[in-house]
């Protein structure tokens, strides 16, 4: 009976101790809210930062009014030494033209190789316009490999760019609406793999961007390598020598053979 007593007595003790450690409860609880208050600031600063980057590079019109001005310079330029060098009879035939490029040696499929390459990254001349010129400057056999050579390699280059650099720069690169066309094909990695694989052996798909679309997803090097090494050569063949068959045709009938 004591026994109980004694064990009746502690139990309120008990009890009544709780309100005791109200302090150390205040305590952790405020610790616990300061842990959130800087855990979300470390989450919503950055995220914060990348918006406002972001939304500052979509809204830099003067870059993308200067990437225009620059593809209408170099198409006119384009243009003019077109005329020109048809008026000095290098532009008679695709024969004459490779003759022509032939005279400055290894240095003619170097710089087409390197601007190329350049063309992939900075997409100011329109991809169809230089694989055209490849197959009309070298003939359909090397220009196809100076065509594959300089796109896998500017390719590659692009993924590296923008796998460290990201979406800001695709905004100056790209109009908001072009990117927003193919964005929501990252909502799935698996899915975007195979759509990029697509777009990639298919002639006609904006290489350029869909290339820094894919720098800015989790896709390995590797798979990136295999499709862009894989698939692009198709693609370079059907669209240069369907090209390279049209200016051929069109030169003839200038000349009257048909």
């Amino acid at each position: 009976m004591e026994e109980m007593e004694r064990v009746g007595v502690l139990q309120p003790q008990a009890i009544v101790a709780l309100p005791e450690d109200k302090p150390v409860t205040q305590a952790l609880k405020e610790k616990e809210e300061q842990l959130e208050v800087k855990l979300g600031e470390k989450i919503e600063k950055p995220l914060t930062q990348l918006k406002e980057r972001a939304e500052k590079v979509h809204d830099n019109k003067a870059v993308r009014i200067l990437t225009h001005i620059t593809t209408v310079v170099i198409l006119a330029a384009l243009v003019i030494l077109t005329i020109l060098g048809w008026r000095k009879g290098i532009f008679n035939s695709p024969e004459t033209l490779q003759a022509w490029m032939a005279g400055f040696g290894l240095a003619a499929p170097l710089i087409f190789v390197a601007l190329q390459a350049l063309e992939v990254g900075i997409p100011v001349i329109p991809g169809g316009v230089t694989l055209l010129c490849g197959v009309l400057m070298f003939g359909p056999w090397w220009g196809f490999w100076y065509n594959y050579i300089g796109i896998a390699i500017g390719s590659l280059v692009v993924f590296g760019i923008s796998r460290k650099y990201g979406k800001p720069l695709m905004y100056r690169l790209f109009s908001a609406e072009s990117i927003e066309k193919y964005e929501h094909w990252t909502d799935d990695h698996g899915r975007f793999a195979k759509l990029f694989a697509v777009a990639i052996f298919l002639p006609g798909a904006p290489d350029g961007l869909i290339c820094y679309l894919a720098g800015t997803t989790k896709m390995t090097w590797k798979t990136y390598s295999l499709i862009i090494l894989l698939c692009k050569p198709l693609s370079i063949a059907l669209y240069s020598l369907g090209l390279f068959s049209f200016a051929k045709g069109i030169s003839a009938f200038g000349s009257g053979a048909v």
